[in-house]
């Protein structure tokens, strides 16, 4: 089942992320989310998170749709990601969780691998591209020139790659910087780690 958690950054812009949103199953809002996915004319499955940005029309409205976490030790994206977890969504596209502030834009791209660690099959979309997180050697559908960046968060991780213009042959990528701005040699592309994981971004 097609599931998205929506979250509460720069509303989607590009065609792609808002073809997902459009064609989803379940649409999991984190908080303050709700009102800009009620703007573009659709209604939450469920709203998740502490609840301190949904106005309290909202609060009335979708009271059967409330799931209140107070937990101030995380997010509300990994409230909303626990909450699908919970209720054996598996499959999930997170948008709307970049855009407005760095440092969250920043916070919730690391929490992919986290999400990935539990067995999740979860991704990114944003109006640039997508963000995958892997903990294994995967291979990737790609096309010629397509941007490709690789993050590690772990400085001891052993990456390769196959098919992009600039291999990464058991390398540790110890700065952010190190894996971006490489571009695929065509249809398809992949990436070898040793341990941990790794966060894959593939442009439009």
């Amino acid at each position: 089942m097609k599931t998205v958690i929506l979250a509460n950054g720069k509303f989607p812009e590009h065609q792609k992320p808002l073809q997902i949103l459009r064609q989803t199953d379940v649409i999991v809002c984190c908080d303050g989310a709700t009102a800009n996915l009620i703007k573009f004319g659709m209604e939450p499955t469920a709203i998740v998170g502490d609840l301190d940005s949904l106005s309290n029309e909202l609060k009335e409205q979708f009271r059967n749709r409330l799931f209140h976490n107070p937990d101030q030790n995380t997010n509300d994206l990994t409230k909303a990601t626990l909450w699908c977890e919970a209720n054996g969504y598996k499959n999930i596209t997170i948008l709307g969780a970049t855009g407005l502030r760095e440092d969250h834009t920043l916070g919730n791209i690391g929490l992919l691998t986290s999400y990935a660690t539990r067995g999740l099959n979860v991704e990114m979309v944003t109006d640039y591209g997508v963000f995958t997180p892997i903990c294994r050697t995967t291979k990737f559908q790609s096309f010629l020139g397509q941007a490709v960046s690789v993050f590690s968060q772990n400085n001891e991780t052993l990456v390769s790659t196959k098919n992009l213009e600039y291999p990464i042959k058991k390398g540790k990528l110890t700065e952010y910087w190190m894996g971006t701005l490489n571009r695929s040699l065509g249809d398809w592309f992949e990436v070898e780690l040793d341990a941990g994981s790794l966060i894959i971004f593939q442009s439009f």
